[in-house]
């Protein structure tokens, strides 16, 4: 593909109205070629997780563009990008947000289902993923029933059930342990070597952003290096 992946441009996004009114990002300008792994760094506040919803089409920009492969995402219908979302993008938070009545298959299965896949097809995508991200032994055990780690690798696999070309990933290792955080990142590293996978990761760790290939600085609503 030529051109960047994704780009931002011009973005700025303010939250409230007159005196209560508050910037948080001030004209963005950003491009991700396919394949790269971006650190994304800055104090709290600095508006990291804001540009990565924008980016990920969760929170629309007051001003300014995001066009992925050329097009603007917020110019899609609502419709239209709930499906961009589902097909092209994956999540992982620093909280798993797993449903904790279902598996850890049932958890994985869920965009495939979404999406309109058959049960039997989205089963198999996601003991295949599962496999990856070596949980093929736990997949009929519930949230409540796995490690903290074991549940960040679940959410890792549920965000990539679908193949996205972008896994953007905010604080994904914040509430485990240093180990098992670790881990976590290896993996997600080892993910988008094997499969072409453009990662974006809001992360506070500098030793952990340091291993991946360029690093964002994010201050006081804009990108600073």
């Amino acid at each position: 593909m030529a051109g960047p992946l994704i780009e931002l441009k011009d973005i700025s996004k303010s939250f409230g109205k007159g005196s209560a009114r508050v910037d948080v990002l001030n004209n963005i300008d950003l491009s991700l070629e396919a394949g790269e792994m971006v650190a994304v760094l800055g104090a709290s506040g600095a508006g990291k997780s804001t540009m990565l919803h924008i980016l990920g089409g969760i929170d629309r920009p007051t001003s300014g563009k995001v066009l992925y492969k050329g097009d603007d995402i917020y110019r899609m219908g609502n419709g239209k990008l709930s499906l961009f979302r589902n097909r092209d993008l994956g999540f992982v938070f620093q909280s798993h947000h797993l449903l904790p009545e279902f598996t850890a298959l049932e958890n994985v299965m869920m965009p495939s289902m979404i999406a309109g896949h058959g049960r039997n097809e989205a089963r198999e995508k996601s003991l295949s993923i599962l496999d990856k991200v070596g949980l093929s032994h736990r997949w009929h055990h519930k949230s409540g029933e796995l490690s903290g780690g074991e549940q960040q690798r679940v959410a890792v696999a549920r965000s990539l059930v679908m193949n996205p070309a972008v896994v953007l990933a905010d604080e994904p290792t914040g509430n485990l342990d240093s180990k098992t955080g670790d881990e976590v990142f290896g993996l997600m590293m080892e993910l988008n070597r094997n499969m072409g996978i453009t990662l974006v990761m809001v992360t506070h760790n500098e030793k952990l952003a340091a291993r991946l290939g360029r690093k964002i600085v994010v201050k006081d609503g804009r990108i600073a290096s």
